[in-house]
């Protein structure tokens, strides 16, 4: 499934009754949220080389967070 249909999917479950033009807003806001979530981890210079895997968590769950998925390399069960 594709990053927007994931992140709409989750949005109507949360405003089922929102305008086709609100859901698209809300979409937009939320990717916008998204990216700045990414631009600040990526950003954290506090964190040394051996951290890089947080990093790299912390973004899989920034896109959990807007009802997207780390795909299979998230899964580390």
């Amino acid at each position: 499934m594709e990053l927007f249909e994931e992140i709409l999917l989750q949005k109507m479950k949360e405003h089922f009754s929102l305008s086709t033009d609100q859901i698209a807003q809300t979409v937009e806001l939320e990717c916008y949220n998204c990216l700045k979530k990414i631009k600040a981890i990526i950003e954290d210079d506090s964190l040394d080389d051996p951290e890089c895997f947080m990093k790299i968590e912390k973004i899989i769950c920034a896109f959990e967070d807007i009802g997207s998925t780390g795909g299979f390399r998230h899964d580390f069960s």
